[in-house]
């Protein structure tokens, strides 16, 4: 106090607020627009702390200094706000767009109804438009308690996936499934950022705002002035006090007047028109407020208008402001060279330049690279892409395979087709069936699948089946075999071959011009064979 005279003594800020940053800018940079958002959660968890509640976070109360500091303000007013304020001043009237569901429906605001304003502050920062927007006040809140929001990435395909995680956790509409403190939103916001953590309680900065002690008067100054005093002041106070309402009553009807009767018109298609030609549609439509929200768009020629708010053919008033998103162009990238790398290494550096990996990813039969290598890719690396295209990759699923003939095992024991099989790179089916068979003995395979001789790959299975028995029963044939009359001695054999495999049933040496007669026992089918001296001289075939 100084002469008797109250005053407060603040910061003096140079630089702008944000919201003259977001219409000279149309859409802040993603990176500059988390670490602004960082900054003012700093500043909340601090009010936070000492019981303030700013109940007015808005961009026009956000000021950027010259070094691109931003300073959280206003919180004088913020403290007086209710939910009465929301039709009484053009200043509050505004704030409307900011606030928290549960300050639309009346209730008490808390420290998360600032996190949910600086939600929206945060996706105006990053896609250059309000979430909601009315014809009045009442409809702007009514859309805060009812609607969700548009996706900030189809707005701003710049906004990643985590950072639009982050604003729709901050706009949700039950306070509890907010960020319980600025803090914690503060912390995720500094991971997108990758700013080193801040120390929310330390107070560095003496001209933060903080709680300061109401200045009571001097005893002296509350001792009653005269009554002369009295009269000779009031009098000009009450002539002041009646020409202001005067003046505010005549604005206010004024004012009436003129939102009653302002013309409406429908608002024409501008969009892939370029901005030029757009601002002179909508002008010739006497719509005068155009608000320009510029985005990269990876097929919007730049300069040409990707959509429009509100739609075309609305009913809107000459007054309304009309928000166009201008395409800035296709933000390209670099395709890298991924051929030769495991597919795993190629899609994080596909990722990496912000590029993705087109589904489905392709498989061939490669010699030259292994099974999961990347042995192609389309387009070709050092080629530009928009930003977030998809690469076709083309992945080895290892050599080309042989084709093989699948070899007879009917008859065969377990192990002795695996054996063959083994030869030929084909595998048995560990699930053989069984069946009663008169033909082979119990564990010999009767039948298989595929079947002899078809062509298969190397790798394939075969499945076959094996007799649980009985097997066929012993038979007997009668054989007879002369030697030749010559005077010598020679060998005699006899060879069996039948379901039990192939063996010499009989050996021995004759003289010259002997009948020899043997009983040879079989199973199954048959080839009974006669050797004399190891050539054949007779055959007889079994069923």
């Amino acid at each position: 106090m100084e002469d008797k005279i109250h005053y407060l003594v603040m910061e003096y800020v140079e630089g702008d607020n944000l919201k003259n940053l977001i219409r000279e800018k149309g859409v802040v940079p993603v990176d500059r627009a988390v670490e602004i958002a960082r900054q003012v959660c700093e500043a909340l968890q601090h009010a936070h702390e000492n019981n303030i509640v700013h109940r007015d976070i808005k961009p026009q109360n956000i000021l950027i200094t010259k070094g691109g500091r931003a300073k959280l303000t206003d919180f004088g007013i913020a403290r007086e706000a209710t939910t009465a304020t929301l039709t009484q001043t053009d200043t509050i009237v505004g704030s409307v767009h900011y606030l928290s569901p549960e300050q639309a429906r009346g209730e008490t605001a808390g420290p998360r109804s600032d996190i949910y304003s600086l939600g929206i502050v945060l996706y105006e920062m990053v896609t250059g438009v309000l979430p909601f927007k009315g014809e009045t006040p009442i409809g702007v809140a009514l859309k805060h308690i009812q609607e969700n929001p548009v996706q900030p990435s189809s707005l701003n395909p710049s906004v990643s996936p985590d950072l639009e995680r982050l604003i729709m956790r901050a706009l949700a509409k039950n306070p509890a499934d907010r960020y319980q403190t600025a803090s914690d939103m503060a912390a995720e916001l500094g991971k997108l950022s990758g700013a080193a953590p801040v120390d929310l309680k330390q107070d560095d900065d003496e001209f933060a705002t903080r709680v300061i002690p109401a200045i009571q008067p001097l005893q002296e100054d509350l001792q009653p002035a005269g009554e002369n005093n009295i009269n000779t002041r009031s009098r000009p106070v009450i002539k002041w006090l009646g020409l202001v309402l005067l003046i505010m009553a005549i604005a206010g009807a004024a004012a009436f007047w003129y939102y009653v009767n302002v013309p409406e018109v429908s608002v024409p298609d501008v969009t892939g028109e370029t901005e030029a030609d757009a601002r002179e549609i909508l002008q010739g439509q006497a719509i005068k407020n155009i608000q320009i929200a510029r985005n990269a768009h990876p097929n919007v020629a730049q300069g040409l208008v990707i959509s429009q708010d509100p739609e075309p053919d609305t009913k809107i008033k000459v007054t309304r402001t009309v928000t166009l998103s201008v395409s800035l162009g296709a933000e390209l990238r670099d395709v890298p060279a991924v051929i030769g790398l495991p597919i795993s290494e190629a899609k994080i550096l596909i990722n990496k330049n912000e590029l993705n990996v087109a589904d489905p990813v392709q498989e061939r039969n490669s010699n030259e690279y292994p099974a999961g290598v990347v042995l192609d890719q389309d387009p070709k690396a050092g080629s530009k892409l928009s930003r977030g295209s998809g690469v076709m990759l083309f992945v080895s699923k290892g050599a080309q395979p042989v084709n093989q003939l699948v070899p007879s095992l009917v008859g065969l024991t377990v192990d002795g087709a695996k054996a063959e099989l083994d030869k030929l790179k084909l595998k048995l089916d560990a699930n053989a069936g069984k069946a009663t068979s008169t033909e082979y003995f119990a564990g010999e395979i009767i039948s298989q699948s595929p079947a002899k001789g078809t062509e298969v790959q190397e790798g394939a299975t075969v499945r076959v089946i094996l007799s649980s028995g009985p097997g066929p029963a012993k038979r007997v044939a009668k054989v007879e075999a002369n030697i030749p009359d010559d005077n010598k001695d020679h060998e005699l054999k006899i060879v069996v071959s039948d379901t039990k495999g192939v063996n010499d049933f009989y050996i021995n040496t004759y003289s010259s011009g002997e009948k020899v007669v043997k009983e040879v026992p079989y199973y199954g089918k048959a080839v009974i064979q006669v050797y004399i001296d190891k050539k054949l001289a007779g055959e007889m075939n079994f069923d």
